[in-house]
């Protein structure tokens, strides 16, 4: 069901090149959305429909969601997944609230300020997947470190369901009612990140183009935003889902292929990874994914997944070739359940999320941990983070100087423009001293 790989006898850093890893080229994913996204640029509204008819099998009567039918989702929107929700909303909001940053001005000298103002993107544009199943929490990811952020204009775009006469899922419509996004369409895959990117003019109204997109996705949705990077912004190219859990004989069996099977669930191309310096422990792991595999609603789909080149149980020498194999691999989400998992994961630096201990499991940060799962994915963690607040905000440097204070510091700036051969930038300090 799974494959081993032995890292035993690799030298320290020489196991890299041989971590599981899927196959995924975006590359030739961007020559497939490149030219979708420039026919969406310059045929609007119409190419949207089109590509949305042909991949997701459904032409909705309009890409604007009616109010009515946000207002009608979440009326009937179950109790339970209500409350769930708004559990986990308020979990994230704390978060968010506590990570918001607040604006530094700084004296370099008497007359001399410059402030480091936090600014919110003006508009932004969240990308809620569709596809195997209604990721109604990704909704929840997205538009609360936005609106934390103070966002003032947020769209949201979902692919459209067969099932539901073009409408999107209505767990996702509840969602957006509940959260207060008014702005949604019905628009999936890389034509959505296009319409979000350029804008177009739709039935009932225009679509003004976003400052900013974010949101996970398949490969055609990263391939779309990496085209569009430029014409907007974008939070990472996340694509297939992915888990490593580090784990030794301290930790249970069953929690930890539960762990693995829960992303495997996500898709066929989901990777799941054990490291372990423990073969008993291994075979355990094994023994039961065996057990529980088959009496999962999604076994196919697990199986698959599970049986890829992109997952393993790794073995490695100790729980210090373990973290070398985790910091390499860089996960999206990694789980740490050994002996003394806090002191492991503090020497983790590369993953999207940590999840320290055996109650700890990556479904809670799915959900309702407070955290945020749109997370960099692909080995992407070495390098980028996890949607936050962070991401809706900008810097800006506002810089004040007195007369006095510009003629102590302007022969300075004389000097490095003649440094630079560019003279008339110190002349536009002279002019104004006189020197």
């Amino acid at each position: 069901m799974i494959r081993r790989l032995d890292l035993r006898q690799d030298a320290p850093g020489g196991s890299a090149a041989r971590l599981p890893r899927a196959q995924l080229d975006v590359e030739h994913a961007l020559s497939v959305v490149a030219p979708l996204c420039d026919d969406v640029r310059d045929r609007g509204e119409e190419a949207v429909l089109e590509y949305g008819e042909r991949f997701d099998g459904v032409r909705p009567a309009s890409l604007r969601v009616p109010a009515e039918q946000l207002d009608a989702a979440l009326e009937k929107l179950d109790a339970d997944v209500r409350a769930a929700l708004e559990v986990s909303i308020a979990r994230l909001r704390a978060t968010c609230e506590a990570e918001l940053e607040s604006g530094v001005v700084t004296a370099v000298a008497d007359g001399a300020t410059v402030e480091r103002r936090i600014v919110a993107m003006q508009r932004v544009g969240l990308y809620v997947p569709g596809g195997l199943a209604p990721l109604v929490s990704s909704v929840v990811m997205n538009a609360v470190p936005a609106q934390v952020a103070g966002v003032g204009s947020i769209a949201l775009s979902t692919p459209p369901q067969t099932e539901f006469g073009g409408l999107p899922h209505p767990t996702v419509l509840a969602a957006c009612a509940l959260l207060g996004i008014e702005e949604v369409y019905a628009a999936g895959g890389a034509q959505a990140i296009a319409m979000l990117a350029h804008g177009t003019t739709a039935t009932g109204g225009t679509i003004a183009p976003v400052d900013l997109v974010t949101g996970p996705g398949n490969i055609y949705v990263a391939a779309a935003k990496r085209h569009l990077r430029g014409t907007v912004a974008i939070d990472s190219e996340a694509g297939p889902t992915e888990i490593a859990v580090i784990a030794d004989d301290t930790a249970d069996a069953s929690f930890v292929a539960a762990d693995l099977i829960s992303q495997s669930e996500h898709d066929p191309m989901a990777a799941s990874v054990l490291i372990t310096p423990s073969e008993s422990f291994a075979a355990a792991v094994e023994s039961e994914l065996g057990r529980q595999v088959p009496s999962a609603r999604h076994h196919e789909r697990i199986a698959t997944s599970l049986a890829g080149e992109q997952s393993a149980v790794v073995l490695v020498r100790d729980l210090g070739q373990a973290v070398d194999v985790a910091n390499a691999y860089a996960a999206e989400h990694l789980e740490v359940q050994t002996a003394d998992a806090a002191a492991v994961a503090a020497r983790i630096v590369n993953a999207g999320a940590i999840f320290v201990g055996g109650f700890t499991p990556v479904s809670l940060g799915d959900y309702a941990a407070g955290s945020n799962h749109v997370l960099p994915t692909a080995g992407c963690a070495c390098h980028s983070s996890g949607l936050s607040v962070r991401a809706f905000v900008k810097n800006v440097h506002v810089v004040t100087y007195t007369e006095q204070a510009l003629r102590e510091v302007g022969g300075h700036v004389v000097a490095l423009a003649e440094a630079e051969d560019l003279p008339s930038h110190g002349a536009a300090v002279s002019i104004r001293t006189g020197s």
